[in-house]
């Protein structure tokens, strides 16, 4: 009978003392789920002195310097968001495109908005942050006659990865010439267009310089330094208004020049009449890869990879927001995708080929 009790009692004790130790472990396990689930202690935002930007002249420097204002704000204000606190946005705009890619392989400057073929001539010292969003126009054919319907081309709701180069006629004598066989079918010669006055821009400028050279090396089997008469000048702005005042025949720019211009045509250009009649496109190129901002290899601030990718959301970011697409509408942009070098391989093959024509 004790023995019978003392077994009673011991198994009891057993029992409890394992129920003991559940209890232990369950508080345990607790304890560490709550360790666990405290916040990590905050290192507090890291500080960027200065992010340097640099502009190409896509515009005349006063439009774009006004223009541009408000990204400095709105830069600080996303790289805030991201863990940056940025002191300084120093914004500017280059006398030249090529002084932009002089300026990141210098490290002068830690991005710049720059042209693809720019990029490419800098690539050693430059890479790829984001590429340009543009809206896509309405005419995109590569009959140039079929741009010259008495109307002025109008953006769509789509967005483009690349742009077509148009040379454009003006109203001269010798540019109605050159419209007129143009819109009647027929093919230009050699002696039509190396008669003409020409207006071009640096020998990096895509829809400046190189795509037209290479539809003249299409056309004629020459080059623009084969042409007697050219004279190069600074932006796309001065080759309209040297249009508009009838001191070149032709010009070479971005398809949609003439929505930028169209507008201010006869009150601030002097141009007669609409400009959609006093214009004629003769020429249209192959696509020409969007333009990117890019960054500097031998740039300290930009050596930081986290950094970078900071940046390159912020610039998407603010070109998603209506105030950010007012901004960078100057540089004829609508926002922002990430890129990479090898989106750019279309341009070197346009460039390797451009120095075996003037060789």
């Amino acid at each position: 009978m004790e023995n019978k009790k003392l077994n009673s009692r011991t198994g009891f004790s057993r029992i409890l003392a394992v129920l003991m130790v559940i209890a232990m472990l369950a508080v345990s396990f607790t304890a560490c789920g709550s360790k666990a689930e405290e916040p990590a202690v905050s290192e507090g935002p890291k500080e960027i002195a200065s992010l340097k930007i640099a502009f190409s002249p896509y515009a005349d420097a006063d439009v774009i310097t006004e223009s541009t204002e408000p990204l400095e704000q709105l830069l600080k204000d996303k790289l805030q968001e991201k863990g940056y606190t940025v002191g300084d946005v120093d914004m500017s705009v280059s006398t030249s495109y090529t002084a932009v890619g002089e300026a990141l392989s210098a490290g002068s400057a830690d991005i710049g908005f720059m042209s693809s073929a720019n990029y490419i001539l800098f690539s050693d010292d430059a890479d790829v942050l984001v590429t340009a969003l543009r809206k896509a126009i309405n005419k995109d054919s590569l009959n140039p006659a079929d741009w010259n319907d008495g109307t002025i081309e109008e953006y769509t709701s789509d967005l483009s990865t690349y742009y077509r180069c148009i040379v454009l006629a003006g109203p001269t004598e010798k540019g109605k010439e050159l419209a007129a066989k143009v819109n009647a079918g027929e093919e230009l010669t050699w002696e039509d267009v190396s008669t003409a006055n020409w207006a071009v821009l640096e020998p990096t400028s895509s829809s400046g310089y190189i795509y037209p050279c290479l539809w003249l090396q299409d056309k004629f089997g020459k080059s623009i330094s084969d042409l007697p008469n050219v004279m190069q000048l600074d932006s796309h702005s001065s080759l309209i208004a040297r249009l508009a005042a009838e001191q070149a025949d032709i010009v070479t720019s971005y398809a949609h020049i003439r929505i930028k211009n169209a507008p201010i045509w006869g009150s601030d250009l002097g141009g007669e009449g609409e400009m959609a009649d006093a214009t004629a496109v003769i020429g249209v190129t192959d696509g020409i890869v969007n333009d990117l901002v890019a960054y500097s290899k031998t740039s300290d601030t930009m050596a930081d990879e986290a950094f970078r990718t900071a940046v390159g959301e912020a610039l998407i970011e603010i070109g998603q927001t209506e105030e950010g697409k007012e901004i960078i509408s100057v540089f004829s942009q609508v926002g922002y995708a990430w890129g990479k070098d090898s989106d750019y391989d279309v341009t070197r093959k346009a460039d390797a080929l451009l120095k075996e024509l003037t060789k």
